[in-house]
């Protein structure tokens, strides 16, 4: 046996290309590299030369394999890498993962705890989270992940792949997968990646006679002149420029004899034309002959479990002692064949895959069967309960020992927990083998046929699940109310599809199933489901239709002992009670929470938190449980409802006119949200984006969001009133527009009475009301029907509603009830900077008119917000009405934002602070003069202006004010 060498030979374009790729990622621009090739060819080879160069050049390593035990093994691959680098150890702030930590805890524990609910099932959320993993190892020197095998890996994990390589791009991170060139899952999406520019696709030919010869002058130790030339004939005859038959043929020449080592170098002992094994299979068939029968024994139990087995396993099925075990594995023609595997102890390993394949083939039928039995038996000794990837493999085992009984009950076993691994398309697969071989047990088939559906629910197969359902309904062995459940889970899934038709039908079926006589428990996870599906669907009714059904199934829930259900029915409820009676709408949400705590129910708690602190924010504007929520989703692994939290914190910042950190969080949110295509609220965030245009008065940024909203799908009769009344009318009024802002109100209205929502804040109650009362067509009487409407105590409303009872008020003549109805405006519109200087702005015209309140003051207050947020038509109004109100108007010049903003209220000027600023050294007229290169005259007009600004009685309290007051 000859030296291993790891040079990589005739590859040079390739290596060229991965180090060009390594560099990108360490400088900021990441991507993938697939290696695409027929087995042999050097793949492997060519990775391991990539993790080289990565690790020489300091980059973190992550390194995983397709499933090699048996069928494919949901995320196999990414387990083993994310393993590598928990192994690997290192400082990385996991913390700084969110909730994604908990999702990767899914597969790798030692990241901290599993998630405890369906966000453990999403797999594109699993996605990003190990592209957010990956985006950290790397953060400050690259991170480089291997994947060999993907041909063998399970579709949820070539999924994963094709995120990560649509996003790489902009992190530390690349990609480097091995793919063997057979028509396959894999190919396909290396090579479709690759044509729309995501990756590059490296495929790997065959050698050259040159690159050969090379090759063989490696492994023997030599210079290429050095190998004889009848070798060099033969292997390139024989190996057919694949590098790996080659390395096994001249394996097989030194072992058989015919090439051996002489003083002067490698020379062939036989004259004319040497025969040996002409292809891989008789060169591996040749070694197993040379061994003795027990060492033959082991080499085919060995490759009956893969090209990777557990010494415990074989130990278990020869009955050999451990030492006998490992003085066999050793010997010199297995060592040829098997070596310690790297990475995991008491594991050993084939040195390719194609010695397994030659192996198996060597073995008679009748022997395999035999033999695949006494394996199967082993594993199940040595692994009770066939945890994770065993399941698979003992199933494959157990139908080619001819039991295709048993191995349809382990597919089953394997398909329903790649379910509960959220691994829906690997379950789809595994569940359909079980149903074939489970045909002659009635009973048994029909629960792997219910499993396979809720596996093509979690898939979003929604069209092949209702198929799946009615062939369901045809099987024997199902009762009826199970049947009515596949439709109730079905309908679910039709909610988050979007498929309100299918819902409905759905909904329809399972209550036909359990038919006029179902018990009201069977009924109330139909009921909830039922209730969701009629928010969606048009009519002025709806909703009160949906509370009907929401009610009765939360009380059924509670008394039949079903919490999850009652956790949905009353959070459902909650949302719509509000309007009639926001009280009672916490209640509500506050009991859905308790039942969520009492049940250990922590998504459902998260959930209920989140639509508290929503409700917090509308009543008085607070988003500390918002916040609370957030964190309690981060801990949990809850990622939609985390981001389900930040959608309504968005809002609250627009609100507040924190317009720079709204901008910020919204874009932060849409970029995870429409990567992982998380459309509800993607289109959430992008009605924000548009209210947030509106509410700075930009237009055009108003209609690009508002273009996007509607390529997501929402510009719907649920977001109808925001979009008028929330955004078109607030912009309206940055543009000074009142009559435009009037009539999006109307609009919002209209919409809102056309189909009733769920959502808050569109006007109705609060805006509405003001520009009402500001064209004078709301009467009194009218106004007080409103305002007593419990749907009118959300602050933000409030705020404005105070603001048209000032104009009612002045309309009146009641200039003190109009004064005071300033002031509430103003107390309730505390946090909101923007709104509160509009309302102002609005009601300053009948003030001044009227002669009541502090009309001056607040346009001076409101030009100087919309001045310094970049509003102009707002701050010019503002100006105009100052000077129509008598009051000096400051100049916008530069060094106006240096002016304290008690000053600029104040009506101080730039050039008279720079007057004031002289006077905290007590200068004279004429000190100040030359210092500013003024005339003295104009110094004391500046003075004196300042005396009667800031209301001092003389010079020397000036300058005491000055001192007080500005930094010199």
């Amino acid at each position: 046996m000859v030296n291993r060498s790891s040079q990589v030979v005739g590859r040079d374009d390739e290596l060229k290309a991965i180090e060009n790729a390594l560099a990108d990622a360490r400088g900021g621009r990441g991507g993938a590299v697939f290696l695409v090739g027929e087995s042999g060819i050097g793949k492997t080879r060519l990775a391991a030369a990539a993790a080289d160069i990565g690790y020489s050049t300091g980059m973190r390593l992550l390194r995983g394999r397709g499933s090699v035990l048996g069928p494919a093994v949901p995320y196999r691959s990414l387990t083993e890498a994310l393993l590598s680098l928990v192994r690997a150890g290192g400082p990385i702030d996991l913390d700084a993962l969110g909730p994604y930590r908990p999702i990767l805890a899914g597969l790798v524990p030692d990241l901290g705890p599993a998630p405890g609910n369906q966000e453990a099932g999403s797999l594109v959320i699993l996605a990003e989270a190990v592209l957010r993993l990956t985006a950290l190892a790397g953060e400050d020197r690259g991170c480089l992940v291997i994947l060999d095998d993907l041909q063998d890996a399970d579709l949820e994990t070539l999924a994963v792949v094709d995120y990560l390589t649509d996003n790489l791009a902009g992190q530390r991170t690349v990609l480097v997968g091995t793919i063997r060139a057979d028509q396959g899952q894999a190919l396909s999406f290396a090579r479709a990646a690759g044509v729309r520019g995501a990756c590059t696709v490296l495929e790997l030919g065959r050698l050259g006679r040159a690159d050969m010869r090379r090759l063989a002058a490696a492994r023997l130790g030599v210079e290429p002149a050095q190998v004889p030339e009848p070798v060099a004939d033969l292997l390139w005859a024989g190996g057919g420029g694949n590098p790996f038959r080659t390395e096994e043929m001249l394996d097989g020449m030194v072992d058989n004899g015919l090439l051996t080592r002489a003083a002067d170098g490698w020379r062939v002992t036989e004259s004319g034309r040497p025969n040996p094994p002409a292809t891989l299979l008789r060169s591996v068939g040749a070694r197993l002959d040379a061994v003795e029968p027990t060492a033959r024994e082991v080499l085919l139990t060995c490759a009956v479990l893969g090209k990777r087995f557990p010494l415990t396993v074989v130990q278990e099925a020869t009955g050999l002692t451990y030492r006998d075990l490992l003085s066999h594995l050793h010997g010199d023609n297995a060592a040829h064949l098997v070596a310690p595997d790297e990475q995991t102890p008491d594991w050993y390993a084939f040195q390719h895959a194609l010695i397994v394949d030659a192996l198996l083939t060597l073995i008679p039928p009748t022997e395999r069967a035999a033999l695949c039995g006494k394996v199967a038996d082993a594993v199940e000794a040595m692994y009770p309960g066939l945890p994770g990837e065993w399941c698979q493999l003992t199933a494959a085992l157990r139908l080619d020992s001819g039991q295709p009984l048993a191995a349809g009950r382990l597919w089953a076993m394997a398909g329903n927990r790649a379910l509960g691994q959220g691994a829906a398309q690997s379950a789809v697969a595994l569940l359909a083998r079980a149903c074939d071989l489970l045909a002659p047990d009635t009973g048994e088939r029909a629960a792997a046929l219910e499993a396979q559906l809720h596996a093509l629910a979690e898939a979003g197969e929604v069209d092949r699940a209702l198929a799946m359902v009615y062939l369901l309904d045809e099987v024997t062995g199902l009762a009826p109310d199970r049947r009515a459940r596949l439709h109730t889970r079905l309908a679910w899934v039709a909610v988050h599809a979007g498929r309100a038709e299918v819902g409905l039908q759905s909904v329809a079926a399972a209550r036909a199933l359990l038919g006029p006589g179902a018990s009201a428990a069977d009924t109330a996870a139909i009921d909830v489901v039922a209730a969701h599906l009629e928010i969606d669907v048009p009519g002025p009714n709806q909703l009160a239709k949906a509370e009907e059904m929401a009610r009765r199934a939360a009380v059924v829930a509670e008394g039949a002992d079903l919490p999850a259900v009652a956790c949905q029915a009353w959070q459902l409820l909650g949302a719509l009670t509000r309007q009639r009676d926001p009280a009672e709408a916490t209640a509500l949400l506050e009991r859905s929470r308790v039942i969520a705590v009492e049940n250990n129910l922590p998504i459902w708690e998260v959930h209920a938190l989140v639509r508290l602190g929503h409700d917090d924010a509308l009543r008085d504007g607070g988003i500390d449980r918002l916040e609370m929520a957030r964190d309690s989703a981060s801990r949990i692994g809850a990622v939609t409802a985390r981001y389900q939290a930040e959608v309504n914190i968005a809002m609250q910042l627009i609100l507040r006119g924190d317009f720079a950190e709204a901008d910020r969080l919204t874009a932060q949110v849409l970029t995870a949200t429409t990567r992982l295509r998380l459309v509800e609220t993607t289109q959430y965030m992008l009605l924000h984006r548009t209210v947030l245009a509106g509410h700075r008065g930009r237009r055009a940024d108003m209609a690009a969001a508002l273009e996007e909203l509607r390529h997501w799908g929402g510009e719907h009769a649920q977001h109808a009133p925001r979009i008028h009344g929330l955004a078109g009318a607030f912009c309206a009024l940055m543009e000074e527009n009142q009559d435009l802002a009037h009539a999006e109100c109307a609009a919002a209205v209209a919409a809102e009475d056309q189909n009733p929502t769920t959502f808050h804040l569109s006007g109705r109650y609060g805006l509405n009301l003001l520009l009402r009362s500001l064209a004078d067509d709301i009467s009194p009487a009218e106004f007080a029907a409103m305002t007593s409407s419990p749907a009118s105590r959300l602050r933000w409303d409030r705020m404005f509603s105070d603001f048209a009872a000032a104009v009612l008020a002045s309309r009146a003549g009641r200039a003190e009830d109009a004064c005071a109805a300033v002031a509430r405006a103003v107390a309730s519109g505390a946090p909101y900077a923007m709104a509160r200087h509009l309302g102002l702005r609005l009601v300053a015209p009948l003030a001044l008119a009227g002669q009541w309140g502090s009309p001056i003051e607040w346009l001076r207050a409101a030009e100087e917000h919309f001045h310094r947020t970049g509003v102009p038509a707002v701050a010019g109004a503002c100006r105009t009405l100052l000077r129509k109100g008598g009051a000096t108007v400051s100049q916008r010049r530069e060094g106006t934002e240096e002016i304290p903003a008690a000053l600029r209220s104040a009506g101080v000027t730039v050039r008279e602070y720079e007057v004031l600023r002289l006077l905290v050294d007590r200068l004279c007229n004429r000190e100040i003069a030359d210092a500013l290169h003024l005339s003295p005259r104009t110094v004391e007009k500046h003075v004196s202006s300042l005396i009667a600004k800031t209301g001092e009685p003389n010079r020397i309290a000036l300058s005491k004010y000055a001192s007080a007051t500005v930094q010199s």
